[in-house]
């Protein structure tokens, strides 16, 4: 087992159950939602055809669950973070999610933002695996786009 990654585990460990951080808001545009729908080959209407879109009761466009889900990696790091610069941090990964719920669309043309609250800390021999509550709200709507158990790994020497 590494030292840092002990002394990690530890400054890791007070950031559960503390109030959630927030992070800076973020416009979801149409441009973003069609290279979206191009990279990953999913052409549905509801994304990208403002004028069917506008028939439905969604009542225009919105942004791929998806697209949603892998925002999360640029809005976490608008998060503040407390935490020090760890020894010996050789990568950080992403580990996977325990849980993923598409609680509300997200109108093209919208501002998101992500919460990030910590719930677990596990040292697991080199490595320190953190799970944080991940909450993508939607400007001027009561419910969230999204709420996710996010698993971090960072890997120490």
């Amino acid at each position: 087992m590494s030292d840092n990654a002990t002394s990690a585990h530890e400054a890791m460990t007070v950031q559960i159950g503390k109030e959630a951080a927030v992070g800076e808001w973020f416009e979801v545009t149409q441009d973003r939602v069609n290279d979206f729908a191009d990279a990953t080959l999913d052409h549905q209407f509801i994304h990208v055809d403002p004028e069917r879109a506008a028939q439905t009761p969604f009542g225009g466009p919105i942004a791929h669950g998806f697209l949603t889900l892998s925002l999360l990696v640029h809005l976490q790091t608008t998060i503040p973070d407390d935490l020090p610069a760890f020894d010996g941090l050789l990568m950080g990964v992403n580990y996977g999610f325990n849980k993923v719920r598409f609680i509300s669309p997200v109108p093209v043309g919208s501002r998101i933002r992500a919460t990030a609250k910590t719930i677990e800390v596990t040292l697991k021999d080199n490595a320190v695996d953190q799970v944080r509550t991940m909450t993508i709200e939607i400007e001027g709507q009561d419910k969230p786009a999204l709420v996710a158990d996010w698993i971090a790994r960072l890997v120490f020497a």
